[in-house]
């Protein structure tokens, strides 16, 4: 049971860390997506 709580800890810190590195990067789907002719409403 200590370890099914550890992995569970381990994937929400994952999953958080590389979100907030992937968006700091400009990794995100917008900023690949989108190229100079394309206007976005914000």
């Amino acid at each position: 049971m200590k370890a099914m709580m550890l992995a569970f800890a381990a994937i929400a810190v994952i999953a958080v860390g590389s979100n907030v590195i992937l968006g700091q990067a400009g990794f995100s789907s917008q900023d690949r997506a989108t190229g100079p002719a394309v206007r976005l409403d914000n």
